[in-house]
């Protein structure tokens, strides 16, 4: 790697400040203290960085002793998508779960309670809340991530949540401006396109965005997706027209008048690599007016980050980059990490004082509100070990696969010797729905059988399964946990409107008469 520049260079430090990247591992690697010395001041963290909440506090001070300001940034959603509960999912319901219920209240509380405990561990902004309007069911990647499907709705809890969230002094960064829900491709793996004309945009995707700024959201976070209403060349992480145009304009001129920290989607993600590449794709998002730069969760190495900061230079030292715009998009950095310090000096965070008044049930009444429950006919709740079978789908890149789901471990603790099969796709298309159907009756036995589901409306391949289960066995609990778009099914159908471990212990509750 070459370094073009000493680094004490301000332009360098200026390159690097505009960096938010990952690295591996559950304690801070030298190469990166050592960059935070040199003018990096965020960094990301990912699952692979989190063992428990003492681990994770000890990182972030260790962080925090080498640079006093650092924004420790993670992508922590609640619900489905957690790294702080990687391992064992999470105390909170996601937005879903929360739209459903329609309490702002308590997305308030729900979002203060995770923020409180994001600030135990010295984390200070927070890659959340999506504030996307889910108006395409069928999205592989928003779905149970989002409020629902209605704007106003999705608006007035993004608004909760942002209020709620900083009010812990954890900064919010609304995502994914100017709005994901209407994609049927997931960004993670090619570059999504809203066909929607620019009216549309105005009165569906921007309105949420409109409230999270009123709700003065700290940050605002781009998405990998391609509006031609909008900007037909670049996608918005890219686009002058998005990001400057549209964003940051002033009301006035039509724009929304955003003045906060605008951030990247993460760059490695191949909407962008594939066909920017993330040296040039950062240099576009940096002249576009995006002000940070995400890179982390795949490509997490000192390599990485010098290849980001080199770029940047070269691209200022070539007339490519404005170096006036570099030195905006950093000072807009340095302004939310000042933020976040007052922030957490203020809830007393940063000095072990408890200055948010802890509140540890909110995520498991938020996920027992948000049940829907639909019998057919008169349900004998379960009193002995039952048996789960568990249909998985592929889990996007957003959730992970690393994160458990499902009821099986709650049910299990009701009911001791309760018992789980998982029966994927590919195991389906092998055996076909009648041998999977014969072998879940096997493994069942005389148990009653508790079918657990996650968009099914999704695949095919699920509902066949599905049909072909309750004709034999019309007893049947079928548990969804993801959108609940297909009709309710068997002897007793729960809706829990999300993944997280306490979504699956609200629906267990249910299930044997608590």
């Amino acid at each position: 790697m070459t370094t073009l520049v000493r680094p004490s260079d301000t332009l360098t430090r200026d390159a690097l400040t505009v960096l938010q990247p990952g690295f591996t591992g559950t304690s801070a690697p030298d190469w990166l203290l050592r960059r935070l010395g040199e003018g990096l001041t965020s960094v990301g963290l990912f699952g692979r960085n989190i063992a428990s909440p003492d681990q994770l506090a000890a990182l972030t001070a260790e962080l925090r002793a080498e640079r006093e300001d650092v924004l420790v940034a993670i992508d922590e959603e609640g619900g489905d998508v957690t790294r702080l509960e990687v391992r064992g999912g999470s105390s909170f319901p996601g937005n879903l779960a929360l739209g459903a219920v329609d309490d702002t209240q308590l997305t308030h509380d729900v979002a203060r309670e995770l923020g409180r405990r994001l600030a135990e561990c010295g984390v200070n902004l927070n890659w959340a809340p999506s504030a996307d309007v889910n108006s395409d069911p069928c999205n592989p990647v928003i779905g149970v991530r989002s409020f629902g499907a209605d704007p106003q709705l999705v608006a007035r809890h993004t608004a909760a949540y942002v209020e709620g969230l900083q009010s812990a002094g954890v900064a919010a960064c609304a995502k994914h401006f100017p709005g994901h829900g209407d994609t049927a491709v997931d960004s993670h793996h090619d570059l999504p396109r809203i066909a929607a004309d620019l009216r549309t945009l105005q009165e569906r995707e921007l309105v949420p965005f409109r409230a999270a700024i009123a709700a003065g959201t700290k940050a605002v976070m781009s998405a990998h997706i391609l509006l031609p209403a909008l900007d037909g060349t670049r996608p918005a992480t890219l686009s002058r027209d998005v990001l400057t145009g549209l964003l940051r304009a002033p009301v006035a001129e039509g724009g929304l008048g955003f003045e906060g920290l605008i951030v990247t989607d993460g760059m490695e993600m191949r909407a962008i690599s594939a066909t920017y590449g993330i040296e040039r794709g950062s240099v576009l998002a940096i002249a576009a007016g995006a002000d940070a730069i995400c890179v982390g969760g795949g490509l997490a190495d000192e390599a990485t980050v010098l290849r980001l900061r080199d770029a940047l230079v070269r691209a200022v030292r070539d007339g490519e980059l404005s170096e006036k715009r570099l030195a905006d998009a950093a000072a807009r950095v340095r302004a939310l990490a000042r933020w976040t310090r007052s922030a957490g000096a203020a809830q007393g965070t940063l000095s072990g004082e408890r200055g948010v008044a802890p509140a540890p049930e909110a995520g498991l009444v938020a996920a027992r509100r948000a049940l829907r429950i639909t019998r057919n006919g008169p349900y004998e709740p379960l009193s002995a070990p039952a048996y789960v079978a568990a249909f998985t789908p592929v889990a996007n890149i957003a959730v992970g696969d690393e994160t458990p789901w499902g009821v099986a471990a709650e049910l299990g603790r009701l009911l001791p010797g309760t018992e789980t099969g998982t029966y994927g796709n590919a195991g389906a298309v092998a055996a076909g729905t009648s041998a999977r159907t014969e072998e879940i009756l096997r493994a069942a036995g005389e148990r009653r059988i508790v079918a657990v589901v996650r968009d099914a409306h999704r695949h095919a391949w699920m509902t066949d399964a599905l049909d072909a289960l309750l004709d034999t066995r019309p007893d049947t609990v079928v548990v969804e946990m993801g959108l609940p778009q297909a009709p309710p099914r068997g002897a007793l159908h729960i809706a829990t409107h999300g993944a997280a471990r306490v979504c699956g212990r609200a629906a267990a509750e249910v299930i044997v008469g608590h």
